[in-house]
């Protein structure tokens, strides 16, 4: 009778981890949409999201992206988020972190991929 029980609780305590670590998209202000161009600076292509550090005239952002999976479904390959490449960013800004965008799609060599 312990084992289903220990079970139970190992799997409550998992999920409510992985439900407190991943944050809502009304943090970002889907009213102030914007379009960044700029240089990849690094990459992470990571769960739950995937990132770029997009250097641009004014600021370096963090970018938040889609999970891997996503991407790479939608022929966003890891390479393809390479230090050094031109990129270019449409989403919506964090509301209180100024440097952090949530993309809705990224543009690279001329091929644009939706994440959202």
């Amino acid at each position: 009778m312990k084992r289903p029980f220990l079970l139970s609780a190992l799997l409550s305590t998992l999920l409510a981890g992985t439900a407190w670590a991943h944050h809502g998209w009304s943090e970002y202000d889907d009213k102030k949409p914007l379009e960044l161009k700029g240089t990849i600076e690094s990459s992470g292509y990571q769960q739950p999201h995937g990132f770029v550090e997009l250097k641009t005239a004014g600021k370096t952002w963090h970018v938040v992206l889609a999970p891997p999976g996503r991407m790479e479904n939608r022929g966003l390959a890891k390479d393809m988020l390479a230090a050094g490449t031109a990129a270019t960013v449409y989403g919506y800004p964090h509301r209180t972190k100024p440097e952090e965008l949530r993309a809705e799609r990224i543009t690279i060599a001329g091929k644009t991929t939706e994440l959202r």
